[in-house]
């Protein structure tokens, strides 16, 4: 069986932008630990375009925020459009319930001590081992036929594709001998981020999760505080996940998570133990507790927008 992921290093342009989300809610969190902040960002060229709704009492100045970010925003335009959070949105969320409704999806494998799928590790890694040679923008992807690799992608920018085949027999040196290396493919390149590309918030989703063999719920994670299930429930899911396959000796899990926007109770909540579907129990699944068992009122959340969500030893990886 083929199975295929990609990563993508934090100077990518989607990356940025998360991270751009994930610094102002950090920031709200740290002043006002029940800060609703839910912030999208596009970038292009040297404009960035920050969006949302956030209601707190911290003092947060955006743009001088985000000019302080190590991404050289000195000489860019930052349009700022931010209000308070829907009344309507807020009725709901200020009685503990959800504040949104979502299906949100949780996995851990015994394959690696990450518990993710190889393929995802691997590639996140490769990525990883490029970017300490130089801090750029950049992809790596993996195909994996029943275990072994097959297919290595790697398109850094300023890295030349001779270069970036040394670091990959380095990461890789027992790489077998037929594999297929693509390095810089359509041709070294100069230009990146968002000289080349426009980024935004929430567009690498597959990235964040589990790679692309592994189901996703509907929605991204960065931007959002923990009262927004999307992204605390997606943790939980997959804090859910660990416990099972450890509990259980299984080889994978999958948890299935499902929330109606203001109420509190999942209208679904079912775990798949190496294909045995059972009901999850022994969990307080609401908002609030999730909140307080995973400790989602602190800043954290932008080390999460660079690397991915899961196996990089959050809480809920453990």
């Amino acid at each position: 069986m083929k199975k295929t992921a990609e990563s993508v290093t934090p100077h990518h342009p989607d990356k940025i932008c998360d991270q751009i989300s994930d610094a102002i809610l950090d920031a709200h969190l740290e002043e006002n630990p029940t800060s609703r902040v839910g912030v999208e960002t596009m970038g292009k060229s040297k404009s960035l375009y920050i969006a949302g709704e956030i209601t707190s009492n911290a003092d947060i100045k955006v743009e001088e925020l985000v000019k302080n970010l190590p991404f050289d925003f000195q000489n860019f335009e930052i349009i700022v459009n931010i209000t308070k959070q829907s009344s309507f949105i807020a009725q709901g969320v200020d009685t503990g319930g959800a504040g949104d409704q979502g299906i949100m999806k949780g996995y851990a494998t015994s394959e690696n001590d990450e518990m993710i799928p190889a393929e995802v590790l691997l590639s996140r890694k490769l990525a990883q081992h490029i970017y300490k040679y130089k801090r750029t923008d950049g992809k790596t992807q993996i195909t994996l036929n029943n275990g072994n690799i097959e297919t290595v992608v790697a398109s850094f920018q300023g890295i030349s594709a001779g270069k970036l085949q040394e670091l990959i027999r380095e990461f890789f040196p027992d790489l077998p001998d037929n594999a297929i290396i693509h390095t810089n493919p359509a041709g070294d390149w100069a230009v990146g981020g968002f000289e080349a590309d426009a980024g935004q918030t929430g567009r690498k989703i597959i990235v964040d999760n589990y790679g692309p063999q592994i189901p996703v719920g509907g929605g991204c994670f960065s931007g959002k505080d923990p009262t927004k299930v999307d992204r605390s429930a997606a943790y939980m899911a997959r804090k859910i996940a660990v416990d099972y396959l450890r509990k259980k000796g299984a080889k994978e899990v999958f948890v299935d998570l499902a929330y109606s926007i203001g109420v509190a109770e999942p209208v679904q909540a079912i775990a798949k133990i190496d294909g045995a579907e059972e009901q999850i129990k022994g969990y307080d699944l609401t908002p609030i507790g999730i909140i307080d068992f995973l400790d989602l009122q602190k800043p954290q959340y932008l080390e999460t927008a660079q690397w991915g969500h899961f196996g990089n030893g959050f809480r809920w990886d453990r």
